[in-house]
């Protein structure tokens, strides 16, 4: 049992170094071939970083002597440093309310991302049309978040606050992060300008829809099931999603007037495969009815993410 619960952490920090990595190139790459060719700004910490390298960029560049030579300031505070810069203080945060080991693929995947950031620094933009720029850079990075957040590693930044804030609210890790880019939108107005202000707002919405498309286990869904296996179905359930379950007695059937028997549970959109699989080996005939919810009050158990 040791040796399997082993294998399993094993193949778990594999899928996070990997879907870390996976981050750290989706991110280079929609930085540097889509969003700053564009006058672009992204979501969240990365967004702000931008925001910061290019105030230093356009009114406090100025250089200075050092070893190395002639350094710049717009070189050393580069929107790459910028982003490790700004997600220290959310290390700490993620460390106290979420989990270490999440915390530490976390600062994996920031570190990844300002390195993988600078080596793709000089990649050939394919266009630098603003809105091509924050539509294709929206998608290339809300999959490499998504694909981060589904395998229980953060990308730093609104992502922490987004699960933290999540887990009080209810709310998706999407919507908390689109509430937080209007202030993203709105200094992007006075650097750059308007229009482009609007082409990152454009973006950060589509960031957020394609984060939230991959990120399946924060969305959550309520189960209606009408049966005559209520004992079946109950310990199937129970087995294989770990959900608890209300039941209403002596329901009837209006077309056979036969007395049935009518559960509700809540799951999360990923554990709609594991449903499906346990209604059939339950009761395949039993009517289910799934629909969104919007906000769950009371206890919801979610797995750790450390």
């Amino acid at each position: 049992m040791l040796n399997i619960d082993r294998l399993i952490r094993r193949h778990q920090n594999w899928s996070r170094i990997t879907a870390a990595l996976f981050y750290s190139l989706s991110v280079a790459i929609a930085l540097n071939m889509f969003w700053e060719p564009g006058g672009v700004f992204a979501s969240g910490i990365t967004g702000a970083a931008q925001l910061v390298a290019s105030i230093i960029r356009r009114w406090f560049d100025f250089s200075f002597a050092s070893p190395w030579g002639a350094v710049s300031t717009a070189q050393i505070f580069s929107t790459g440093t910028m982003l490790f810069l700004l997600n220290v203080p959310l290390f700490f945060v993620a460390w106290r309310k979420i989990g270490h080991r999440f915390t530490l693929f976390t600062i994996l995947a920031v570190v990844l991302s300002t390195i993988m950031i600078r080596l793709l620094g000089n990649l050939t933009p394919l266009t630098k049309d603003p809105i091509v720029c924050a539509i294709f850079g929206a998608v290339t990075n809300g999959l490499g978040t998504g694909f981060a957040l589904r395998n229980n590693i953060s990308t730093g930044g609104l992502d922490i606050l987004g699960i933290v804030l999540r887990k009080k609210t209810g709310r998706s890790v999407g919507t908390i992060n689109i509430a937080f880019n209007i202030l993203i939108i709105f200094f992007a107005g006075f650097v750059n300008d308007w229009p482009h202000a609007l082409y990152s707002a454009l973006a950060i919405f589509i960031n957020g829809k394609v984060m939230d498309s991959l990120y399946t286990s924060q969305q959550r869904l309520q189960v209606m099931i009408v049966t005559d296996k209520p004992k079946h179905v109950i310990n199937e359930i129970q087995d294989t999603l770990r959900r608890g379950i209300t039941i209403v007695h002596d329901a009837e059937g209006a077309f056979k007037h036969k007395e049935m028997t009518i559960l509700f549970t809540v799951i999360s959109r990923a554990e709609m495969y594991d449903l499906d699989q346990a209604m059939k080996r339950s009761d395949p005939y039993a009517f289910v009815s799934i629909t969104e919810s919007v906000k769950i009050l009371g206890r919801f158990y979610e797995p750790k993410s450390d």
